[in-house]
């Protein structure tokens, strides 16, 4: 099982290009919180990326950031400069184009910006475990990233039947690639079950574990699966999770449930015992203290506005 696949399929990313700015010295930004993360790409020139917190961070040509918590941030050549205040970033969703903003002195820097969106939050532990600030610098293999960029942008240029689903896929493809390669960078211990994706004896335990919730995990049924001891795989589970095996049994269960509970008509019974419960009411009790609803309410909230959701991330403009 690719475990990556399996979640981000569930979480149903999305998103789509919001600005290209073209921008000459002096040039400021100003970009408030958003209920989502925001990506930016500086495809010419440079640029210092400022966060509330006040760290700052030097970009030049090729830099792709992700700011993953939504939190407000200002670009600027000189933070002296008038701010342009992007108060409401959606309203550009319906009418990309350029933003020309500063002088027309060189030097100029040019940027796509966008945003990924998740329709199923409960499901969001993928970008919970991004660093509040990702930055991707270019490499030697990076000529997916500009390839990406682009065909979004020459699909925005256009109004073609579909082009809200091409958009949205594309942006799922640059994703996953930006994960891809930050996974790549991570040291040992780093990303949670991210980073231990790749380990090779936690690699396979979470795969075990993904693939059939409903069994009565132990640590030495997982270790001795993996190759390694009980205490030495238990430790090193919890090194690179950032939790123990139990808790990320129970994890991986109530998403599994709360998965099915949303997407089919299975009856309660069914699915407690599909993850892993013998009785209803065990698995009910369970729930509610994860989830803070009883299976059924659940069920009933998460179906009845799961149509109004995927409406509501572009609506957010108008309110």
């Amino acid at each position: 099982m690719d475990i990556l696949a399996q979640v981000l399929d569930r979480v149903r990313l999305g998103g789509t290009l919001l600005f290209h700015f073209e921008l000459g010295h002096p040039w400021h930004l100003e970009l408030p919180a958003r209920p989502y993360a925001l990506f930016h790409y500086l495809s010419e020139g440079t640029a210092t990326l400022a966060l509330e917190q006040g760290q700052e961070i030097q970009m030049t040509a090729g830099d792709f950031v992700v700011i993953t918590r939504g939190q407000p941030h200002v670009f600027y050549s000189d933070r002296g400069a008038e701010p342009l205040r992007i108060r409401d970033i959606e309203r550009a969703s319906s009418r990309f184009g350029v933003v020309r903003h500063g002088s027309r002195v060189k030097p100029l820097s040019t940027m796509i910006c966008g945003n990924f969106t998740v329709s199923r939050p409960m499901f969001c532990s993928v970008l919970e475990l991004l660093p509040p600030v990702l930055v991707l610098k270019p490499t030697a293999d990076g000529g997916w990233l500009e390839a990406i960029l682009r065909r979004m942008v020459s699909e925005f240029a256009i109004e073609r039947p579909g082009q809200s689903v091409a958009l949205s896929r594309l942006t799922e493809v640059l994703f996953v690639e930006v994960l891809r390669s930050w996974i790549s960078s991570l040291s040992p211990g780093q990303g949670g079950w991210l980073g231990a994706i790749s380990d090779p004896h936690i690699g396979p335990a979470l795969r075990l574990i993904h693939e059939k919730p409903d069994r009565p995990w132990t640590l030495s049924d997982l270790g001795q699966r993996v190759g390694l001891g009980r205490s030495v795989f238990s430790a090193r589970f919890t090194k690179l999770v950032g939790q123990s095996v139990h808790r990320y049994v129970i994890e991986r269960r109530m998403a599994e449930a709360a998965f099915l509970l949303e997407t089919s008509d299975e009856p309660i019974a069914r699915i407690a015992s599909r993850v892993g419960y013998e009785t209803a009411a065990a698995f009910s009790k369970l729930f509610h203290r994860y989830h803070g609803l009883s299976p059924g309410r659940y069920r009933a909230a998460r179906q009845s506005d799961s149509g109004e959701r995927q409406a509501d991330i572009p609506q957010e403009a108008a309110d």
